[in-house]
């Protein structure tokens, strides 16, 4: 897992996305408003591009030699930064390093 990410808080947030998926149920349940539902699955969207960001973050980190140079991890994550912002369905996400964890990576609305 990145530096600063740990396995807990990974599941911390897939365990919040499954609440807000019941929710979703429940609201289609109680036949709440199109507009309600809508924004709450843009937030269940946004949190699996979030937790998938970091897996792929992670990843990264792994695919490179034990001597690699700071460089090539920026240079990785600046074609990252610009494929979340590419990639179709992405909404204009883009891939931000974490504030006091260098290796660790969120993904924020720009």
């Amino acid at each position: 897992m990145a530096e600063g990410v740990h396995p807990d808080q990974m599941r911390a947030r897939l365990r919040r996305i499954e609440g807000q998926i019941r929710g979703i149920t429940r609201m289609l349940d109680d036949d709440r408003a199109c507009e309600e539902i809508v924004t709450q699955l843009m937030a269940v969207r946004s949190g699996i591009d979030t937790v998938g960001a970091l897996v792929l973050d992670d990843h990264l980190g792994s695919c490179l030699p034990d001597d690699h140079a700071p460089e090539q991890v920026a240079a990785l994550r600046d074609s990252m930064r610009l494929w979340w912002r590419f990639a179709p369905g992405s909404g204009g996400l883009g891939v931000h390093e974490a504030s006091g964890a260098a290796d660790a990576i969120r993904v924020q609305r720009e």
